[in-house]
Formats: structure tokens, C-alpha cells, sequence
């Protein structure tokens, strides 16, 4: 592409070109100011009918603020919103649905102790005589999961389910409803390569029968996939709006963040030492038969990045939640430095230095109600206890010392956690983690929903880490960061290892194909680097 792509007017007031699609919702120099901070500084965005209308930049780029105040979760402290030519006011979320404006959340909005046919009908149930029509609502349930080709029980609680399922039940719920412009922020956060293909071409199917999509992500090369339009957002501020034709990912990435990272998914070389964590034969049964975990072994070095890849329910994050005491193994042995690990419960392993970076952030690496220093500290409290009271001054000081080291953006660490962007929230994780003085940090999805700034940031504290020769395990479903990241790649599948590979052995295609072992005609033994 040429270096500066044909820029679309960014006035809402001006006709579209003939081959353009006519402008259904617009805002015009939108500003919206919290205590302190200026989350959007006059902002006119335009949303074109029928099309998949990308909105992209950094975490704090003012992204999810423009699309609360687009559904009426917010108020903008000034500007205008136009649908249809005419400026709306939208004063809650029924006034955006009343006038067919959907979202889908990028923190899962699903309540875990109701089934998932009432989550999806939560607030719009199904009536006939004034009685709920339980009977429609769980047909309609299974037609809307079974258009995104998944089998989930409807009378299943949504709770007992996995991230990558609550995702989609979180997007049959949004398409559950009659929508004319339908927001979906971080859809595809949590689901595998499979299931986002499979969530593109409903889009396309939302798309020929005329709806408009707002679509926001971090996956840059998934954006041009499905994108039509593209807008960039920094600092809170409208840096461009282009047409997707043409635009490519370097190009993206440096309007986003305002320079170049062109070492991004550059592999480091490092020399691990002696052999930390020895795992042999771990087993973990499936409920109903069949095993989550198949006698898996494997070891991790010292100041090694060792990382995990394979398609959803390989059993990849359980492997992840049996080290770090959340699950209980039936069978295998786990040495740390040479000594048996006995204990059995996340606090135990804690201790010993095995700690967990959770793939939900939200549910289960930070608690919302608390400041950015309290959950930062949650987890190691007992280093910070002056005879019957907590030395508060300790406490601030090894705060703002994590906050330095690990570049989080915040005013100050008395915050709340929930004023954070996605990244910063991420990087508060990892801070609460390394305070409890590991010796191994086990990392679950540690980029999922965050932009390409803060992966870069999240990136060099492993390496900085791994230079300290501390241990890391990583699970990513994303190839390049695997590739880019591992020192060595273990592939799972079906709750066996399929593959092991160097850094300089590994490809994507091997991966793929190792993750693919006992999901198809090519079933067979498992792979090996040096063989294939």
C-alpha cells in the first residue's frame, strides 16, 4: 500500500462518495471527562451502514468510553450523537436498545449462578399468556448456539463453563436480540482460531441482512480480515479513519502507538540453567470419562520461557491450574528444585513459589471494589504486617516502587482497579503476583484483550524476568507470540503432549499441526521437532 492510505473526511455533516455506504450513526466532537482525566477529547467517529466498522488503539485510548456513551452506559460531558441524520439521546442502555443499538462487552457480562438460556434472555424473556415460555426460549437458545456451531447445553450454568464458552454465549446473547447497529468489543478475545472463523462468517451473515457492525479488537491482522472501515484512536483523540483496502499492520500499529515496534515478534536467545519444575505423568479424569490431563510430563529450566500451545479444551490452562493448587491432579508427581511438592491448595503452592497469572483477569486475578495498591498486595499481605496492623507506609512504597518497574499507567495507587485499562489492569496481575516472591510464574493468556503496546510491555517483563532466572510457563493461543516469546513450545492436545520444539525447530505450520493430533483422518503419534 502506498505509506498514507486514501483518509475519509472525519465531518459527520459531509455526503459520502458514490462507491462509499451512507453514514447510519455518527458523533459529533464528542468530550468525556472523569475526575482527572480526559478519556475522549473531541471526537467525531462515523459508523457506515451495513459494514463492519473497525474502532482500534491502545488500551486508554478512549475505545470502550465511546462505546459506553454509543449504548447510554455513559453521558458525554459534551457533543452531539446522530442516528439517522437526527441527534438521540441516550440516557441509559434501554433508550440504545429501544433504537436497535446492541454491544457485546469485553468484560463478560453473564451472570454465572443462572443457566445459559437465562443469561440469554436475562431482561427480554419470552412471553405467552404472561407466563414465561421456558420451552421457546431453550429451542431458541439451542438454534443460536448451534449457529455458532458449538454444543453447549442450555440448561447448563454458564459458571461451570469455560472462558472460551462464555464468550459465546455472551455473542449469542447479543444476537439473540433485533439490533440495527450491534457493538462487539473484544468478541474474539477468548476464542480459538476455529471459533473465530466461525463468528466472521455470521458476521457476514449479519452484514448481507443489513446490519452494521462496530468491531473492536487488538488482533490487528483479524481486523483487516473482516474490517470494511477503520478508525484510530489515541490518547483520546481521532488520529485517522481510512478505508480497510489496503492498509497494513505496521502501518496500523504506528498510528496507534505513535512509533514503530518492529521487534515486537523478535525471538530473544537465552541459555536456561539446571532443571527447576519436573513433572511427570499428571493425570486429571474428565467428569463423565476420558481424562483432561493424560499423564503429562515434561520440565522447566531455570531463567526459561517455556510455552504452551494448542486449540481450546486441549487442556493447556488446566495443566496451569493443577501447578498452581486450583485442581487437583489423581495421579503424576510434581518436583520443584528436586524436592516433592505435597502440597495441595493455591496458597500452599504459593508459598513453595509456583504463583498464577489467570486467563480471566476479572473474575479471577482482581477483585473490582478494591484500589490498585489493594490488589496489588492481596496476595502477600504477610511481608507487610507490623505487629497487629499493616505498615501502610511499606505497603505505598513497594506500590509506587511496582508501579515504576512495571510502567502502569495510573494517578495514583489509591485508584480504583476499575478506572485502568485493560493492559494496566493486566500488569496490576503480574505485580500481585511478583511480590509473593516467586520462583516460577505460570502465565495464562497474559495478553488477552490488550493492545499492542501494552503486549510489548508484557513481553519485556518476561524477558526481564526469565533474565533473572526466574521460570515462566505461557499459554497463548496466539502462534506468533509463542514463536516470538518460548524458548521451547510444548503443543497439546486432548490433554496429552503432542509436540516439542525449539525455538529454532519451531514453525507454525508444526504447531498447528501437532495441535491438530486426534482431531482428525490424520490422527497419529505425537510430533516431535527434530522428526518433522
Amino acid at each position: 500500500m502506498s505509506e498514507n492510505p486514501p483518509v475519509l473526511t472525519s465531518e459527520p455533516d459531509v455526503v459520502a462518495g458514490a462507491d462509499e455506504a451512507p453514514i447510519i450513526l455518527s458523533t459529533q466532537n464528542i468530550t468525556k471527562v472523569f475526575p482527572g482525566t480526559v478519556a475522549l477529547d473531541n471526537v467525531s467517529f462515523n459508523v457506515r451502514q451495513g459494514k463492519v466498522n473497525v474502532l482500534i488503539g491502545e488500551n486508554g485510548a478512549g475505545k470502550s468510553t465511546l462505546m459506553k456513551i454509543l449504548v447510554g452506559v455513559e453521558q458525554p460531558t459534551s457533543g452531539k450523537i446522530l442516528l439517522d441524520g437526527r441527534e438521540i439521546h441516550l440516557n441509559s442502555p434501554l433508550d440504545a436498545a429501544r433504537l436497535g443499538i446492541g454491544i457485546i462487552y469485553q468484560e463478560l457480562n453473564l451472570c454465572a449462578n443462572l443457566s445459559v438460556v437465562d443469561n440469554i434472555f436475562l431482561a427480554r424473556e419470552l412471553r405467552r399468556r404472561g407466563l414465561i415460555d421456558r420451552k421457546v426460549q431453550r429451542q431458541r437458545t439451542r438454534e443460536l448456539v448451534s449457529r455458532l456451531e458449538q454444543r453447549i447445553d442450555p440448561d447448563a450454568l454458564v459458571g461451570d463453563l469455560r472462558i472460551g464458552q462464555q464468550q459465546i454465549i455472551e455473542i449469542a446473547k447479543a444476537l439473540a436480540q433485533d439490533v440495527r447497529i450491534l457493538i462487539m468489543d473484544e468478541p474474539t478475545s477468548a476464542l480459538s482460531a476455529a471459533e473465530v472463523e466461525i463468528l466472521f462468517r455470521v458476521i457476514r451473515e449479519l452484514k448481507s441482512y443489513g446490519v452494521t457492525i462496530i468491531y473492536i479488537s487488538h488482533k490487528l491482522e483479524e481486523l483487516l480480515q473482516i474490517g470494511d472501515y477503520i478508525t484510530v484512536l489515541r490518547d483520546g483523540r481521532k488520529v485517522v479513519e481510512v478505508e480497510a483496502a489496503g492498509v497494513t499492520v505496521p502501518w496500523l500499529i504506528e498510528r496507534m502507538v505513535g512509533r514503530s515496534l518492529v521487534s515486537m515478534f523478535a525471538h530473544q536467545e537465552r541459555q536456561p540453567g539446571k532443571v527447576m519444575l519436573k513433572v511427570e505423568n499428571l493425570t486429571l479424569p474428565r467428569p463423565g470419562g476420558g481424562y483432561v490431563l493424560d499423564h503429562v510430563s515434561f520440565e522447566l529450566r531455570e531463567g526459561e520461557i517455556l510455552g504452551f500451545y494448542g486449540l481450546m479444551g486441549s487442556g493447556r490452562s488446566d495443566l496451569l491450574d493443577c501447578l498452581a493448587g486450583l485442581l487437583p491432579p489423581t495421579a503424576g508427581s510434581i518436583w520443584l528444585n528436586g524436592a516433592p511438592v505435597t502440597s495441595t491448595t493455591v496458597s500452599e503452592r504459593i508459598r513453595e513459589g509456583v504463583v498464577l497469572v489467570p486467563e480471566d483477569r476479572q473474575n479471577f486475578g482482581l477483585v473490582p471494589t478494591l484500589s490498585v495498591m489493594d490488589n496489588m498486595l492481596l496476595a502477600s499481605l504477610k511481608n507487610y504486617i507490623e505487629g497487629f496492623f499493616l505498615a501502610r507506609r511499606q505497603e505505598k512504597s513497594v506500590t509506587e516502587q511496582q508501579i515504576k518497574e512495571l510502567s502502569i499507567r495510573v494517578a495514583n495507587p489509591q485508584q480504583p482497579i476499575t478506572a485502568l485499562s485493560g493492559g494496566n489492569q493486566q500488569k496490576v496481575v503480574v505485580s500481585k503476583c511478583l511480590l509473593t516472591r516467586p520462583q516460577i510464574l505460570l502465565l495464562d493468556e497474559p495478553t488477552r484483550g490488550i493492545d499492542v503496546g501494552a503486549k510489548q510491555e508484557i513481553f519485556d517483563i518476561m524477558s526481564r524476568l526469565a533474565d533473572q532466572r526466574y521460570g515462566v510457563i505461557f499459554v497463548s493461543s496466539e502462534l506468533k507470540e509463542i514463536l516470538a516469546m518460548s524458548d521451547r513450545v510444548l503443543v497439546m492436545s486432548k490433554g496429552r503432549l503432542t509436540g516439542e520444539f525449539t525455538a529454532q525447530e519451531a514453525t507454525e505450520e508444526k504447531l498447528v499441526a501437532a495441535s491438530a493430533v486426534g482431531h482428525g483422518p490424520s490422527n497419529g503419534d505425537n510430533w516431535n521437532g527434530r522428526e518433522a
